[in-house]
């Protein structure tokens, strides 16, 4: 047998004041899933027919109106596997840092070996890239020209060379 609804007053009440403030049609939806059930005793399957939603929906927004005054809010967003805190990374970082600006290379397999040694746990690749990213760095591209060449030759080649190439024959 299923389970007796008990929707109290001051949820309808809640309702009420919800549906004849909606400014939207899902929130006037959302107040009458709540009115159809209390005040006309339909079924949620009847009420997500008539609404035109699921059975879950209706029971989801009569707890949004249920919970409606809550000051927690359930948030699914944040780092809740992180190693280390932000602070302790920026820490971690700051020896590598000195090199960095000093003009030194870094290339990542090193800042990850330490942060494994740090960590004394392995952890992917991934996570050094990812904890680099999140502080700041980036990639910076060497220059494209070689130290040796020269733009005045390369100039005169351009002009004295044909201008259409033909295979040996």
């Amino acid at each position: 047998m299923a389970r007796q609804v008990s929707i109290s007053n001051e949820e309808i009440q809640r309702a009420k004041q919800l549906r004849n403030q909606a400014a939207s049609i899902a929130d006037y939806r959302k107040a009458l899933s709540v009115i159809l059930i209390a005040e006309f005793g339909v079924t949620a399957d009847h009420a997500a027919d008539i609404l035109g939603t699921s059975r879950r929906t209706v029971f989801r927004d009569r707890g949004n109106i249920r919970n409606q005054d809550d000051t927690t809010k359930n948030s699914w967003g944040g780092r809740r596997n992180c190693s280390m805190t932000f602070e302790e990374e920026r820490e971690f970082l700051a020896q590598w840092e000195a090199k960095a600006t000093s003009g030194g290379v870094l290339t990542v397999p090193p800042i990850h070996a330490a942060l494994v040694e740090r960590l004394g746990r392995v952890t992917p690749m991934s996570t050094t890239y990812r904890l680099l990213a999140r502080h700041g760095w980036r990639k910076v591209q060497p220059d494209t020209k070689h130290p040796k060449s020269d733009p005045v030759l390369q100039d005169q080649f351009k002009k004295n060379s044909q201008k259409q190439w033909l295979p040996p024959a």
